[in-house]
């Protein structure tokens, strides 16, 4: 894929593994420098694979700029730190990509148990993260953008938002993230600011791999990377202010725009 967004400035968080990762690939892969935060700063630090400083060294290997940044983005000061550093660095940002989420177990939320009968801080945990830290990070990430008349926020979300998968709380949280999108693009929409949505299909996170009992059929599956290039298509469009406040699925953006996903899978839904 040729490069089409050096020079640009990209902040994705929860990019340390799965879909997160694929996203700061995609941007690098299309010569961004992305600013990549999580709280795992090298591969070990964590039970679960992937590193913040593993994504960072990807990205710079295939074409762009990568920077490992820790953050727990439960926490508002480490988000502000992130964008008080990016703003003294560069001066600008043209991209936020909201993908952080915390969950208790390594491939999504419980789909076990009714929601009465499961703990109320997995609702906390879920809205703290999931849904909280999107507000957070955009309303810092808006006050650089704002100054500059130009920007792009995706919020990472699901079909989860209109239809129950098998979790009250992720329903709840992913709903809130698409009306977060709706609200918050009109106010920046005199800004030049646009706010979408992202849904990706069923991808192959490090997380799903590691749970065929649970995925026996990754038939029609994507890459952690096809959601990258959804995102950098967005970003490299010159009409995106024509889609702000909606929602889009990654196979739909993969038909309008024409890329394809690191096998040449194409937009089958």
């Amino acid at each position: 894929m040729p490069a089409k967004l050096k020079g640009k400035i990209a902040v994705v968080t929860g990019a340390s593994r799965g879909i997160g990762r694929g996203i700061a690939l995609g941007l690098g892969e299309a010569g961004s420098t992305v600013y990549v935060t999580g709280r795992t700063l090298r591969n070990g630090d964590s039970k679960r694979p992937g590193s913040v400083t593993a994504t960072s060294e990807e990205i710079s290997k295939i074409g762009g700029h990568g920077i490992a940044v820790t953050c727990d983005h439960r926490s508002d000061s480490e988000t502000e730190a992130v964008f008080r550093r990016v703003q003294k660095e560069q001066d600008k940002l043209d991209i936020l990509v909201n993908n952080a989420t915390l969950y208790s177990l390594d491939y999504g939320p419980r789909e076990d148990l009714p929601f009465w009968e499961l703990p109320t801080e997995e609702w906390d945990m879920m809205h703290n993260v999931g849904l909280r830290s999107y507000y957070v990070a955009s309303s810092f990430a808006s006050r650089m953008m704002t100054r500059q008349m130009k920007g792009l926020i995706v919020n990472v979300s699901s079909m989860g938002a209109v239809k129950y998968t098998g979790n009250v709380s992720y329903n709840v949280v992913k709903a809130g993230v698409d009306m977060f999108t709706k609200g918050a693009a009109e106010e920046l929409r005199k800004h030049n600011v646009a706010v979408v949505s992202l849904w990706p299909r069923l991808t192959r996170t490090e997380g799903v791999l590691a749970h065929p009992d649970l995925f026996p059929d990754l038939t029609n599956s994507w890459s952690p990377l096809f959601n990258g290039r959804a995102v950098a298509a967005l970003a490299n469009d010159p009409r995106i202010m024509e889609k702000t406040g909606h929602a889009f699925q990654a196979p739909a953006l993969a038909k309008e725009y024409g890329f394809t996903d690191i096998d040449g899978k194409g937009s089958t839904t």
